[in-house]
């Protein structure tokens, strides 16, 4: 007996109806998107890893999926390596591509190396999947669709107020409310000067990002195992547990960090683009929260995060300001900043609250039933226009039984099935059964249309 198919863990088929709902979400943020200027771009699955590792921390280079080189992969590797059966070195020998991480480094790699024939500031726009190494649980796949957004070439903060605008467009034409919270990354270095440890940052950085997910107690606990004093933690403690409002809060957190010029500046910048936004309505609430770090240890100015006011899941969209980001690659001087909207979670929370719309678009409208030969040849030809008309419609393949056609319509929930029979060819009519309603009608070509068009 043959063995059952199954595919990797972390990863996911759709079905024809979920493909539909991922694509209502992909053109709901690609619409605003074009809306906003961005222009679209696509870049390779695999990277080579020169242009990957590095770039996201130690922990990030970890879930990096590394790609074996083609042909003979053990050729290259030295003996002494293979005899020593380390298995980082072998790595770096035996794969010289990996999948991409994510859509920003290799969109700023694509910055460097066709920065001749690009107009800055430059607004791009990507849909495309990424893969990533990770423990697969809930809400959290190995492969997944991101949907970004950057603006680069231009230091302006009101690039990162028009992306908080973005983003809360999106979620308003999903339906779905949500919490927009905002932090600095100048803000976070300031801190780490605050409790008297710079040259910890980044370790400071990593264990404050879990706080949502395992608690200020183990975040603490992580802080000592990193070398952070208990006194030093306490020191840290009002610090990101100040509340009130954002406005509150940053005054707070002024006189906490005065003698920080890294702090001043982080505090200013949230100062600048909170004030870009004081004249519009948003639907989304925007906080400030100091507690949020994000882990890509590329961001070096505002770092924003997206979470659902109304389920608990992991982020559904985040970003941030990267200043230096494609220096790595040569370009230096050329600062941008981004955001990522997370389709697979964003589809999570839409199912889960059933706030999916009735109708996707991709559906077909209307089935013709097939009677035989002088019926089908017939009935193909209204197909035909009905389909020039921009309406979806099938004629049934086979001259199956009456029963068979209409239970493939109702397991594709098409809406109307239509019949043409001897008398309805003499009459040039069409017997139209809504299958909702369980009515039926006899109807001309105009009319059809008509009562299609009405269904949407």
């Amino acid at each position: 007996m043959a063995e059952k198919p199954s595919i990797p863990k972390g990863t996911r088929d759709f079905t024809p109806v979920e493909t539909a709902r991922r694509n209502y979400i992909f053109n709901t943020i690609r619409a605003r998107f074009q809306l906003y200027g961005y222009q679209p771009i696509e870049t390779p699955a695999m990277e080579n890893l020169s242009t990957l590792l590095g770039k996201y921390g130690e922990e990030g280079d970890k879930l990096l999926f590394r790609i074996l080189n083609s042909g003979d992969f053990f050729q290259k590797v030295p003996g002494d390596i293979l005899q020593s059966r380390d298995s980082s070195k072998a790595a770096s020998a035996l794969a010289e591509k990996g999948l991409r991480y994510d859509l920003t480094v290799p969109f700023a790699r694509f910055v460097v190396q066709h920065r001749n024939e690009l107009a800055f500031p430059f607004k791009r726009y990507q849909i495309q999947p990424v893969w990533r190494a990770d423990r697969p649980q809930k809400g959290r796949y190995r492969e997944f669709y991101q949907c970004d957004a950057d603006v680069i070439g231009s230091d302006s903060l009101l690039n990162e107020s028009e992306l908080l605008e973005l983003i809360d467009a999106v979620f308003t034409d999903l339906n779905l409310k949500v919490v927009i919270k905002i932090n600095n990354r100048k803000i976070l270095t300031a801190l780490a000067e605050y409790i008297g440890h710079p040259d910890k940052v980044t370790d400071i950085t990593v264990a404050i990002d879990k706080m949502d997910k395992i608690g200020r107690e183990k975040v603490n606990e992580e802080l000592l195992l990193k070398g952070i004093s208990a006194a030093e933690i306490e020191k840290l403690q009002p610090v990101l547990a100040l509340s009130g409002s954002n406005e509150e809060k940053m005054d707070a957190l002024h006189g906490i960090l005065s003698s920080s010029s890294a702090g001043a500046a982080g505090i200013e910048e949230l100062k600048k683009v909170f004030a870009y936004l004081e004249n519009t309505a948003l639907n989304s609430e925007l906080e400030l929260d100091l507690t949020l770090a994000r882990g890509l240890h590329y961001y070096t100015g505002a770092i924003i995060e997206v979470k659902s006011a109304e389920m608990a899941i992991g982020s559904i969209c985040g970003g941030g300001r990267y200043d230096d980001l494609t220096g790595i690659f040569g370009l230096n001087g050329v600062s941008g900043v981004g955001i990522s909207f997370g389709a697979d979670r964003i589809y999570d929370v839409l199912d889960k609250l059933d706030r999916f719309p009735q109708e996707t678009g991709e559906n077909t409208k209307v089935l013709f039933v097939n009677f035989g030969e002088e019926e089908e040849k017939h009935s193909l030809s209204i197909v035909r226009m009905l389909r020039a008309e921009g309406i979806t419609a099938e004629l049934y393949p086979d001259p199956a039984k009456m029963k068979k056609q209409f239970s493939y319509a109702n397991s594709r929930s098409i809406p109307f099935v239509a019949t043409i029979g001897e008398d309805e060819i003499k009459q040039g009519l069409i017997t139209l059964k809504d299958m909702a309603k369980g009515t039926q009608q006899s109807v001309t070509f105009p009319e059809l249309i008509t009562a299609v068009r009405e269904n949407r």
